[in-house]
């Protein structure tokens, strides 16, 4: 196999065939889980986060593989050992099930319940001053899915939050509820391109999430805390091809369980630099991870992933 150069589209550098990656596959991803996390949402939210913060807690000793990545990643990303990557660890565990919490309960509320759990919302005026569509990538940080709802909200425009085919379909009622704006779009479907495009068209949002690499040749390998890894080029190619500026936004956890999302300078990608493109979001994306460790959602090795 010939080597790979960090930026370059893997079947540039690989006779590998593109196969499905299995990062999100465990034995946890199941509908009873899902229930009763849905069950609590009766508790005050504070409560119900406090207890969700303390399952967590004790999370990574029922699934050591994870609990293997993350530690691995944290210790990249932060430099930490001993105690400290421990507790690092352990947090990271304890943020997701909050986050998770919020997923199956909070982000089901009407949008004005939302906007009432969000205590700044930086730059988000940058969204509103934009008088045609956009590409806005985010990644598995904080409640990345509330961030698609306030962008609908902000916009006053459909959002289509493209996503993966779920693993386990009854799980598709917990986690993806069109309306108030957003709909969601599996990527699979055969149409999905020609959809997206006509949407930018109309002046509406596509929102992405861009940090873990699809296992087709449209993934690149960029440089991430030092180490090439691979992220997907759809969403800047599809940038390109429309000539719509790319918004990235985040959504994260304060200490007072209110969220911060936080809007990027937009960008534009001309033809031909959709992979220097690519470069700025990783780039950006490696800041946010730097700030917020314990809350980037990353349950597999992103440097080594495993494909199915």
């Amino acid at each position: 196999m010939r080597a790979r150069r960090a930026g370059v589209p893997l079947s540039l550098t690989s006779n590998r065939p593109a196969r499905r990656p299995r990062w999100y596959s465990h034995a946890y991803n199941r509908a009873n889980f899902y229930r009763v996390a849905a069950g609590l949402a009766w508790l005050p939210r504070r409560a119900r986060l406090g207890l969700a913060r303390q399952l967590g807690r004790l999370a990574p000793w029922w699934i050591p593989l994870e609990r293997a990545a993350i530690r691995n990643t944290l210790a990249c990303v932060t430099g930490a050992t001993g105690s400290r990557l421990e507790a690092l660890t352990v947090a990271t565990f304890a943020d997701f099930a909050m986050c998770f919490s919020d997923l199956v309960s909070t982000n089901r509320q009407p949008m004005a319940r939302l906007v009432s759990q969000v205590d700044t919302a930086e730059g988000a005026d940058l969204m509103t001053r934009l008088g045609r569509g956009f590409i806005s990538p985010s990644a598995h940080i904080g409640n990345w899915e509330l961030a698609g709802r306030l962008l609908a909200g902000r916009t006053a425009r459909t959002t289509h939050v493209v996503v993966a085919e779920e693993e386990a379909r009854e799980l598709e009622r917990w986690v993806r509820r069109d309306g108030d704006g957003v709909r969601f779009v599996t990527r699979s479907r055969p149409t999905v391109s020609l959809e997206l495009v006509a949407a930018l068209r109309r002046g509406e949002v596509v929102a992405v999430q861009a940090d873990r690499a699809l296992g087709t040749r449209g993934d690149v390998l960029i440089p991430f805390f030092g180490k090439p890894a691979p992220f997907p080029l759809g969403p800047f190619l599809l940038a390109g091809a429309v000539r719509v500026p790319v918004v990235p936004a985040f959504c994260l956890l304060g200490a007072d369980y209110r969220y911060t999302v936080t809007v990027a300078e937009p960008f534009s990608v001309p033809r031909g630099g959709e992979v220097e493109a690519a470069r700025a979001w990783v780039a950006m994306l490696e800041g946010v991870v730097r700030e917020h460790p314990t809350q980037w959602f990353n349950f597999f090795d992103i440097w080594n992933p495993v494909f199915a």
